[in-house]
């Protein structure tokens, strides 16, 4: 798989504004808009460059895009220009039955909503937002009875490592099509207090690691993780001892070295291009700089997609190509994007070396 071209997917920070307050909120989103943010006819030509890449998936997200009052004209260009178009809201009281049924006519793909905990107490302590568990399940109810697909988001620490059963059960009775877990990286509200002291360890990855492989072998949803490409080393260690089927080894190549600026790019509320939300390093501003060439040719993106300018374990490790770590974790936590991600404990071995070298 080729991703030096054009990215699989691309996801847009409508805003940072968001009337939730989350502790691991990576944005600090706050109330009011920001006053540089992309005006409308910017964001339309913002989503005819990407239409440039071919078809990559559109995700709009924030903040919370229902707090720009253009969000659903936003939507329809997206949808017409021929992007599969996803949306990630916040279970606010803006995100009524009737915006949800306006998703759904426009042709929005899916609908993302977060769910940190199988209940109120663990959900809402994450976002200090009393009632938003309940108005979260409630959206994502209303979605699948009229039809519009749904991914149920959850962030993952030492508050709630050992409830990933329960959220995954809530899930599947909610009818979601996929369940994607975030390891929140040190930044915005996730970087101090009480949220970077619950950070997991390595082996603490590992144990939620596990978990996670062994819900999907029998899950009615995809389970995806974000922030963590090491899972795909250990999904891709655990096939090998179980000599799993092709049909259950291509979880792992579907997104076989897709990382920061590798099949992935991020564009701020402001323009600013980034290789994802978490490596805050602009490579340029979609206001003054093509998207595509920018994603193609800067310096910035070209390192991050070679998988031998890595530094550390990760740069001889067999699974570089598979995996090579999170540049945006091993940014935060070291200050080199192309150092060795401190959160994996893999030790590379020769005896596997090259095995799963092309991506």
């Amino acid at each position: 798989m080729r991703l030096d071209g054009a990215p699989l997917l691309v996801i847009w920070e409508t805003t940072q504004a968001c009337d939730v307050a989350c502790v691991h909120c990576r944005a600090s989103a706050a109330p009011r808009r920001h006053s540089s943010e992309l005006s409308t006819e910017e964001a339309y030509r913002l989503l005819e460059t990407v239409r440039e890449f071919g078809n990559p998936l559109m995700v709009l997200t924030g903040g919370d895009p229902l707090k720009r009052p253009d969000i659903l004209p936003l939507l329809r260009r997206s949808v017409a220009l021929g992007l599969r178009t996803n949306i990630s809201p916040s279970a606010t009281p803006l995100l009524t039955r009737e915006t949800i049924w306006e998703f759904r006519k426009i042709g929005v793909a899916r609908m993302a909503i977060s769910l940190d905990g199988p209940d109120a107490e663990t959900h809402d302590g994450f976002r200090d937002a009393p009632g938003e568990f309940d108005r979260a399940v409630e959206a994502l109810e209303d979605a699948r009875r009229i039809g519009l697909e749904t991914q149920v988001q959850t962030a993952v620490t030492r508050r709630n490592m050992h409830r990933l059963d329960e959220v995954a059960s809530l899930a599947a009775k909610l009818g979601t099509r996929m369940w994607s877990v975030f390891f929140p990286v040190a930044a915005g509200r996730a970087s101090s207090g009480d949220q970077a002291a619950g950070d997991l360890a390595a082996e603490e990855y590992e144990q939620v690691f596990e978990k996670l492989y062994n819900i999907s072998r029998n899950a009615p949803f995809a389970v995806k993780a974000n922030d963590a490409v090491h899972y795909r080393r250990y999904m891709a260690r655990r096939l090998q001892e179980r000599a799993e089927p092709a049909d259950q080894s291509r979880t792992v190549w579907r997104a076989a070295g897709v990382s920061d600026g590798r099949g992935f790019v991020f564009v701020s509320h402001t323009g600013e291009i980034y290789p994802s939300a978490f490596l805050p390093i602009s490579a340029g501003n979609v206001r003054f700089d093509s998207l595509v060439h920018v994603y193609r040719n800067s310096p910035l993106f070209v390192e991050l997609r070679d998988c031998d300018a890595l530094r550390g374990k990760c740069g001889f490790c067999e699974y570089r190509r598979l995996c090579g770590g999170s540049r945006a974790r091993a940014y935060a936590l070291t200050g080199d994007y192309l150092a060795h991600d401190p959160r994996c404990v893999y030790q590379p071995c020769a005896e596997t070396a090259g095995v799963f070298q092309e991506a």
